[in-house]
């Protein structure tokens, strides 16, 4: 079972950790020249969530704001990308999609350490726990049936048409993010894992054919998306930062693999009784996409879930390199970086499979 208190250890706020502070006043001073209408005096508070950039609260008399910044420290190449996050949150929100209002990016490393940008605060729920605990079967439906339909709509945004043509390569994503991520764990590598060797060595030779590229988030999961108060409405997808063009089968792929795995092992909902829970198995919920998207279904579904189990244990890895580091923005990050391991033996599985069907790719 998941942790029985996830929803209340990760919501809300607390104060700065120690390493993740910045002079409160030289960010106030920066704001009140570049924000419009921003006006003091500013109280800032650390998001428990999050474990890759720092998060922060930042409330005046008239106005609350988000900020997100880079983590202090050596950091991985081409991580932490918070420029990036910035750019497509501000595509989006000009589009009508729930992505919050960008307000400003910052580069000057002089305000609080390290580059940032700041978006309009968005008030609502954020269900920690896949398998919503406190909600009744009813309502789990509606919301996971909001999500379904909030990433079929990204998915079919023509990327040159809202100005982000440029936004990615797009073309052999998955090719490309199987060399990434193999190089990302490699600088990041603190263990052996036989099973993450395994696909670094299987995946490159057996990938999904290419797909027409578009804009994919990279990381869309129930708690990285705030809900209407009280309706089943998606108002805001947050946490951008491994968003690119690429395949979006891919990017679906990766939110569906959490159908496959154990609650214990990253928020999993392997097990359900879904019939009951009014969760979607995962076949109503494909073919749910399907529909939306207008495909009779997905060839290669278990290589693309492979392929996005190994990528999830490199980003595992690499949150277990920062808390050794002390960098680490969340105390739950070595329990997160300790999951790489079963991830990957997971995403080994998803091969093992497709090897007995007699399947390449």
């Amino acid at each position: 079972m998941t942790t029985p208190d996830r929803q209340s250890a990760f919501s809300g706020t607390k104060e700065v950790a120690a390493a993740l502070r910045f002079d409160d006043a030289r960010l106030e001073a920066y704001l009140t020249r570049h924000a419009p209408g921003f006006a003091g005096p500013l109280t800032v508070r650390q998001f428990k969530g999050g474990q890759s950039n720092p998060t922060y609260l930042l409330e005046t008399p008239a106005r609350r704001y988000v900020l997100r910044r880079k983590p202090p420290g050596k950091l991985l190449p081409s991580a932490h990308a918070v420029d990036r996050e910035y750019r497509v949150i501000h595509a989006l929100h000009a589009q009508g999609f729930p992505a919050p209002e960008a307000v400003l990016y910052c580069d000057d490393e002089s305000v609080t350490g390290t580059a940032f940008y700041v978006m309009a605060h968005v008030d609502g729920r954020v269900f920690w726990e896949p398998h919503m605990p406190a909600s009744e079967p009813a309502e789990r439906a509606a919301i996971y049936d909001a999500m379904n339909a909030t990433l079929a709509r990204l998915h079919a945004f023509d990327p040159a048409a809202i100005g982000l043509a440029d936004f990615g390569r797009g073309e052999n994503y998955v090719a490309r993010q199987v060399e990434r991520w193999t190089k990302q764990y490699r600088a990041s590598q603190t263990d052996t894992i036989d099973d993450m060797e395994r696909l670094m060595d299987w995946l490159p030779r057996h990938l999904p054919p290419p797909s027409p590229v578009r804009l994919v988030h990279g990381d869309y999961r129930l708690d990285n998306m705030i809900l209407h108060p009280t309706e089943a409405r998606v108002l805001a997808v947050i946490d951008w930062e491994l968003s690119t063009l690429g395949n979006p089968l891919a990017d679906f792929a990766y939110h569906v693999m959490y159908w496959r795995l154990e609650p214990a092992m990253f928020r999993g909902l392997a097990g359900t009784d879904f019939a009951a829970s009014g969760i979607p198995s995962e076949a109503k919920y494909v073919a749910a996409y399907c529909r939306r998207t207008g495909r009779d279904g997905i060839a290669h579904w278990d290589t693309y879930i492979a392929y996005n189990m190994f990528r999830l244990a490199g980003i595992l890895q690499g949150i277990m390199k920062r808390f050794l580091d002390g960098t680490a923005a969340s105390r739950q990050a070595e329990e997160s970086g300790r999951r790489a391991r079963g991830i990957a033996e997971a995403g080994w599985r998803q091969v093992e499979a497709v090897l007995k069907r007699g399947g390449g790719a």
